[in-house]
């Protein structure tokens, strides 16, 4: 599939995403209204608890990581009319999209509500409307873990 033109629709303080576009499912991720916001994820939380995926309306499953100390724990899961989506940092700004463990493209946001991606050919709509709307919710890239263990260890000496 080509790259078709994405509408990116990011509601920060009221933790509301919208993606959509010509040819595109519709894929909406809303944080519960009311709930404290974290100041580090675009959609304003990690909790499962907190957040709702729907693709066209439909309910989606989602189960995004804490994000602690390896990029690995930055990862989030997706499941979509039995397709299994995975977004993963591969480096310290993108992110890697697979579905079933094929990768179909790489993805980039500083979580301001922009997406830029490189998509494979055998991308299809809804990969890249639930890819663009996973990346702009919780932001791509993470810094390797050790990286942030030498940052932990030098705040600690004087």
């Amino acid at each position: 599939m080509t790259d078709v033109y994405v509408r990116i629709h990011l509601d920060t303080p009221a933790g509301a995403l919208r993606v959509d576009g010509h040819g595109l499912p519709s894929v909406e991720l809303v944080r519960t209204p009311g709930s404290a916001a974290d100041r580090h994820t675009p959609i304003g939380t990690r909790d499962a608890t907190l957040l709702a995926l729907t693709v066209d309306g439909r309910p989606a499953g989602l189960r995004p990581a804490r994000g602690r100390l390896s990029r690995r724990s930055y990862r989030v899961d997706a499941t979509v009319d039995g397709r299994r989506y995975r977004l993963v940092p591969c480096s310290y700004g993108e992110s890697r999209l697979t579905r079933d463990g094929r990768r179909l493209g790489t993805l980039e946001s500083t979580g301001d509500g922009r997406v830029d991606a490189g998509w494979e050919p055998d991308a299809d709509a809804l990969d890249q409307a639930l890819g663009t709307a996973l990346a702009a919710g919780f932001g791509t890239g993470a810094q390797p873990w050790w990286h942030t263990a030498v940052e932990i260890v030098s705040e600690l000496l004087p």
